[in-house]
């Protein structure tokens, strides 16, 4: 085991995705690893991760409850967090009324509790110590009204506007907030939240290493925000300008179970 240098990064939904490549920025640029994720492949990844030279404390943990961010932060109290990269989140796509209104609420209880509490936790912390930074991966999907995401499109504008608001309490104690507005992104999160069938499903995504590698350098740099992607940056400023009924009507094009192109 790697010896610890006493620079730690905090990095939730580590196992795959944008996450697992935010851990590998970490490793990359020296700091020591607390991984975390709600599965056994957390397990796989902590052994890539530790492939880069640093040290890597992994935990299997459900942030979506309570328990499980006690869990998490038995250990990060222990440790001297200088990032914090909160990143855990799940998805469901399928018109509201014809969810299963638990698994709807632990969206919420992932996205949104979850890393509230975390967040608490740890950044009582940071800013005590006057030091550190915290990523929050909002998405560009909190700007539209989500037909057929309609929860977890809720859970982003939280997190994006959250995220901002956090920032600005912040200032001026050496703790810096940024918030990660990624758009469709190459990862297991379509197969997960049964949008394979749809045209955001099926459609091109983002490459996960490329969008966490600019995140990353956003946190450093201490940006209040970063938006990965051109044509991701093109929808948001129309989001602006566009009525709500017509972004909901757009997002129910591409998120409809069945719009995939056949």
């Amino acid at each position: 085991m790697s010896e610890d240098n006493g620079r730690w990064a905090l990095v939730t939904g580590a196992s795959t995705g944008i996450g697992y490549h935010l851990a590998i920025c970490c490793a990359e640029d020296g700091y020591n690893l607390l991984v975390c994720a709600d599965e056994d492949q957390i397990k796989q990844a902590a052994e890539d991760f530790r492939e880069r030279g640093t040290r890597v404390e992994a935990i299997r943990a459900d942030l979506a409850t309570e328990s499980g961010v006690a869990d998490l932060y038995r250990v990060a109290r222990h440790r001297d967090i200088h990032l914090l990269v909160a990143n855990a989140g799940i998805g469901l796509g399928d018109a509201f009324l014809d969810e299963d209104l638990l698994e709807a609420q632990r969206v919420i209880d992932t996205n949104v509790s979850g890393t509230l509490s975390l967040i608490h936790k740890i950044g009582h912390d940071m800013r005590q110590r006057s030091s550190g930074r915290i990523l929050i991966t909002g998405s560009i999907a909190g700007f539209m009204p989500g037909s057929f995401q309609a929860v977890y499109n809720g859970t982003k504008a939280f997190l994006d506007s959250f995220a901002f608001a956090l920032g600005n309490e912040l200032k001026q104690t050496g703790v810096t907030v940024t918030c990660l507005m990624p758009g469709p992104t190459d990862t297991p999160f379509f197969e997960r939240a049964g949008l394979e069938d749809t045209k955001i499903g099926a459609g091109d995504k983002d490459d996960p290493a490329e969008v966490a590698k600019t995140a990353y350098k956003a946190m450093m740099d201490g940006r209040a925000s970063v938006v990965t992607g051109f044509m991701n940056k093109v929808r948001v400023a129309f989001s602006d300008i566009i009525p709500e009924p017509t972004l909901a009507e757009m997002h129910r094009r591409m998120a409809e179970p069945g719009s995939a192109p056949d």
